[in-house]
């Protein structure tokens, strides 16, 4: 399939770039174009913003059962797209169509039902003593979403955005934009007012700086790597916006003594493999008693090898390519680091799959004997790269676990759910999952540290989107 999305979605229509450049979308499976976008610049990141902030006065003023039942629009149109959707992910990125059907396009869905639930509970005002506090939307937000997890990072700014009562500019990945357009296609369908909701595209250091450095920008909302965050707040500065950032991650995973191992190393191999390692809260880092190491590497090796790697298009794939040529040789760099460092290679390694001789596929690969000071351990690698780290004690393995600039999330596996706690509670992440459990759409999901600040995520994300107002005296008889 090849997908023509050179125009912008601007003030309800769709529009011809002012400085549009055509950009190739590569499948990553083919290496073949799978279609063609436009490049913007400053000039339609202005017109998006312009139309955004005329937008503002009436849209924030809307009630919050209007906002409601245009969720519930945007979701009934959601689904009507829900394939068509699911097709483009796994296109424009290579995620296995298993999982571009699933969790992938399923997040979608997830976002808009839980932000349904909070605006039906969410009083957005309430008395505290002599003064009542009105929760307001912060106005004028541009939203930066990176390849990785597309529909999930666009609608977990969306989302609450629009049940805020915001008004927004979106900048999808270049890498990943097809099914964000059609994410606007149903915002379009659902009649989201005109100017609410717009869409460009572009590259970071040229729309995505434009936009969070605009004046008329309130809030610029950022996904991505904790370099790039760190130029986006520098250029946003000058305007004292708020700056919402969810940045990367290299997540410890404690499987502690009385841990069970055989059910913590499969559930944790194959969480590093799924979507290609390519997700910022992977449990990169495994940390595991000295005493257990030989069993787990082994048990780690036959996990990893019974990966199926290969066609997205195939139902029996469970891992396919790495989004880009610039990821590959990224990724590929960390794996001949690794080996350079000296750490023990447990399977995997550089180069491609046996069989596979085109599309960015890379190996699932296991080190072990990894220390901490070695590159691959601190580095975010964001691919299918798991690093086995052995510990002597306990105290030890949380100093490990907390010996990172990250803190996005952490893991604890243990037979005892008070001792799980105990130690998951010394970790400094913004969650910690004990034994593999899984959180909801309404779990706050954000980070520590160099992983940002702000929470996406139900309630949470809700009220980042949000300023809060004292009215005093204003309820006197």
């Amino acid at each position: 399939m090849s997908y023509d999305f050179r125009q912008f979605y601007v003030d309800g229509q769709w529009v011809d770039p002012i400085q549009g450049t055509e950009f190739q979308v590569i499948n990553p499976a083919t290496e073949s174009p799978a279609g063609v976008i436009s490049m913007g610049g400053a000039k339609d990141a202005d017109r998006a913003v312009m139309a955004a902030r005329r937008a503002f006065e009436g849209y924030s003023r809307s009630s919050p059962q209007d906002r409601l039942e245009l969720l519930k629009k945007v979701l009934a149109n959601y689904k009507k797209r829900y394939a068509e959707i699911a097709t483009a992910i796994s296109e424009e990125m290579g995620a296995p169509i298993t999982l571009a059907k699933g969790g992938q396009a399923g997040v979608g869905v997830g976002h808009l039902m839980a932000m349904i639930e909070v605006l039906q509970r969410f009083k957005f005002e309430e008395r505290q003593g002599p003064a009542r506090l009105v929760h307001e939307p912060v106005g004028v937000c541009a939203l930066i979403t990176p390849w990785n997890w597309p529909i999930n990072q666009v609608a977990a700014k969306v989302v609450p955005a629009l049940a805020a009562g915001c008004t927004m500019v979106l900048k999808p990945s270049e890498f990943s934009p097809f099914s964000a357009m059609l994410w606007a296609h149903v915002m379009h369908d659902s009649g989201v007012p005109a100017g609410v909701f717009n869409l460009i595209n572009g590259d970071g250091p040229v729309v995505g700086a434009a936009l969070a450095s605009h004046p008329q920008v309130d809030m610029v909302s950022f996904t991505g790597s904790t370099r790039a965050g760190t130029e986006v707040a520098r250029v946003a500065a000058a305007t004292v916006k708020r700056v919402h950032q969810e940045l990367g991650g290299k997540s410890p995973n404690l499987l502690l003594e009385d841990a069970d191992f055989d059910k913590a190393v499969k559930a944790s191999v194959l969480h590093v493999m799924e979507n290609t390692g390519q997700s910022c809260n992977a449990p990169t880092r495994m940390l595991v008693p000295r005493a257990r190491l030989s069993a787990v590497e082994a048990l780690a090796k036959s996990v990893a090898e019974s990966v199926v790697v290969g066609d997205p298009k195939s139902e029996t794939t469970a891992m396919g390519p790495v989004v880009s040529k610039i990821q590959y040789d990224r990724v590929e760099s960390y794996i001949a680091k690794g080996i350079a460092e000296g750490a023990k290679l447990v399977t995997g390694g550089e180069g491609r799959p046996a069989g596979l001789t085109k599309g960015y596929f890379v190996k699932p690969t296991i080190f072990s004997g990894v220390n901490n000071d070695m590159v691959i351990a601190r580095e975010e690698i964001f691919g299918p790269v798991l690093c086995i780290l052995p510990y002597d004690t306990e105290e030890q393995a949380i100093q490990i676990a907390n010996d990172t600039p990250y803190g996005l999330a952490g893991y604890v596996w243990s037979k005892d759910i008070a001792h799980a706690n105990r130690v998951g509670s010394r970790i400094r992440a913004g969650r910690v999952t004990v034994n593999g459990a899984s959180g909801d759409m309404q779990t706050p999901f954000g980070g520590f540290k160099a992983s940002g600040n702000g929470r996406e995520w139900g309630e949470y994300g809700l009220r980042d989107f949000l300023e809060v107002k004292a009215m005093i005296g204003a309820d006197a008889a």
